[in-house]
C-alpha cells in the first residue's frame, strides 16, 4: 500500500469558501475555518505542504459566545516589559472588533510555523454580510 504525498506545485488551484457566522458559536466557526485553511478536509492532505484554501467569514458581529464567556473570557497580550499585560474583555471585543475576535480564535487553532502564517493570510473576516470577494465565486460552507 502506497501513500500519495502532495507536492507544493499541485496546490496552485485554491478554492474559496464562505462561512456565515450568524447565530453560530464563535469556536465552532473558527474550528471549521481552521480545518479548511489547513487543508485537512482534502483527501490529498500532507502535513508538510500548505494545501489549504481561502476562507471568508461573514457576519462576525452576530456570532455568539456560549455560557458566561462574554463576562469571564479575556484576550490577553503582553509586551514583554514589566507591567505590560493588557486585557480586553470579550464583551467589549465582540462589540467593537468582532472580526478580530474571530481572527484570534482561528489563529489559536492553526500551527505556529511558516505554514500556519501563510494559511492565516488566506483568512478574511468581515463584521457584516457584504465582502469584497464576490468575483472569486466562493462556495458556501454549512456548519
Amino acid at each position: 500500500m502506497s501513500t500519495t504525498l502532495a507536492k507544493p506545485a499541485e496546490m496552485a488551484d485554491r478554492k474559496w469558501y464562505v462561512i456565515d457566522a450568524a447565530g453560530k458559536p464563535l469556536g465552532r466557526v473558527a474550528a471549521k475555518a481552521a480545518v479548511i485553511l489547513r487543508g485537512k478536509n482534502k483527501t490529498t492532505f500532507t502535513p508538510n505542504v500548505d494545501c489549504g484554501d481561502h476562507v471568508i467569514i461573514i457576519n462576525c458581529d452576530e456570532a455568539v459566545l456560549t455560557g458566561k464567556k462574554l463576562e469571564k473570557k479575556f484576550h490577553r497580550t503582553h509586551s514583554g516589559w514589566i507591567g505590560g499585560l493588557k486585557e480586553t474583555q470579550y464583551k467589549t471585543l465582540m462589540a467593537e472588533n468582532s472580526d478580530k475576535a474571530m481572527t484570534y480564535a482561528v489563529k489559536g487553532m492553526i500551527p505556529s510555523n511558516t505554514i500556519g502564517a501563510k494559511a492565516m493570510t488566506r483568512l478574511h473576516c468581515y463584521k457584516a454580510a457584504d465582502h469584497a470577494h464576490a468575483a472569486q465565486k466562493p462556495e458556501a460552507v454549512e456548519i
